[in-house]
């Protein structure tokens, strides 16, 4: 990476560290859904922008994340970081077990098969007395929100140095060509299907990890919110609008996405649901690889980028 892309990434990084101390209580808590947000865009990257496997799966991970931190805090009055752990290996022993299964599903295959995950372990956990069934945990509050502000920005800091890592490993390499063809890819000597679990693994973990600051920042938790798919839509929209397959793009979406539903959210209640449906539509016509391609190729090209993947979509 280029020295003034680091000191641009370093100077932002310092701005938003500093949120909790120049910055309202308001800006604070959009700071942490947004961060969150963010870490949970990274997540679904690795998987979905990286590996190739459009995942509707990843918010059983934050689900089974949140559940670990108030199954420890409430049920055994233990510590959040051990809940946190907790949380974690129920993301990972969950993407071994379903994922060596699920990731032999290729396309729409796969997307609908992840896609009833999020539905089949919310009845489970409602049936389940030591997570609350239906009636969920209520967690000790603590009012430190510039705490849980600064948990989300080390842990999104985290999961993005870990993916920038990510791309320049085998590891990395070898999730780029089973994206680009599967089949050439294990000839080539890649073990796919190890690969692509620890794939689905890691993606869970930081999605797990996420789950676990949000159960614990806002103190309640049940099957319903816990295991929400519209917050998978909305991880996966994120990634592909900033672009999936790059060490930033999933941040870029995330936070600008955020940013604009909430003012839409204030200032015009009325057409703020449309707005990620429209967003869906904007992002796969005119950009489909999302912002971080359409700002290196537009240098070259021009509007001509815009028109080009108008007439790819025959519109």
């Amino acid at each position: 990476m280029k020295t003034w892309k680091i000191g641009l990434v370093l100077a932002a990084l310092a701005v938003l560290a500093g949120v909790p101390w120049y910055g309202s209580d308001v800006l604070v808590q959009f700071g942490i859904n947004a961060l969150l947000l963010a870490v949970l865009a990274q997540g679904w990257n690795i998987i979905g922008g990286y590996t190739g496997y459009a995942s509707f799966g990843n918010s059983v991970f934050y689900g089974l994340g949140g559940y670990g931190v108030a199954i420890a805090m409430v049920q055994w009055q233990l510590p959040f970081a051990v809940g946190m752990g907790f949380g974690v290996v129920l993301a990972v022993v969950f993407a071994v077990l379903l994922g060596i299964p699920v990731l032999r599903l290729k396309g729409h295959y796969f997307a609908i098969a992840t896609l009833a995950l999020s539905q089949v372990m919310t009845a489970i956990v409602s049936n389940v007395g030591i997570a609350g069934q239906n009636i969920g945990l209520v967690l000790p509050p603590l009012n430190n929100d510039p705490l849980f502000y600064e948990l989300s920005l080390g842990l999104l800091t985290i999961a993005t140095l870990t993916i920038w890592g990510m791309t320049r490993s085998r590891f990395g390499f070898g999730l780029i060509a089973i994206r680009e063809n599967e089949e050439g890819a294990a000839v080539m000597g890649v073990n796919t299907t190890l690969y692509k679990v620890m794939a689905f693994a890691l993606s869970g973990i930081f999605s797990a990890l996420a789950g676990g600051i949000h159960a614990y920042w806002v103190t309640f938790l049940d099957p319903a919110s816990a295991f929400d798919i519209s917050l998978n839509v909305k991880m996966i929209i994120m990634a592909v609008f900033g672009g999936p397959g790059t060490v930033l793009g999933p941040i870029v979406g995330a936070l600008t996405l955020s940013t604009i539903s909430e003012f839409l959210s204030s200032e015009v209640t009325s057409i703020a649901g449309l707005f990620f449906g429209l967003v869906i539509v904007v992002a796969v016509v005119l950009m489909p690889r999302g912002l971080a391609d359409m700002l290196r190729r537009m240098r070259k090209m021009g509007w001509g980028y815009f028109i080009e993947n108008i007439r790819a979509h025959r519109l």
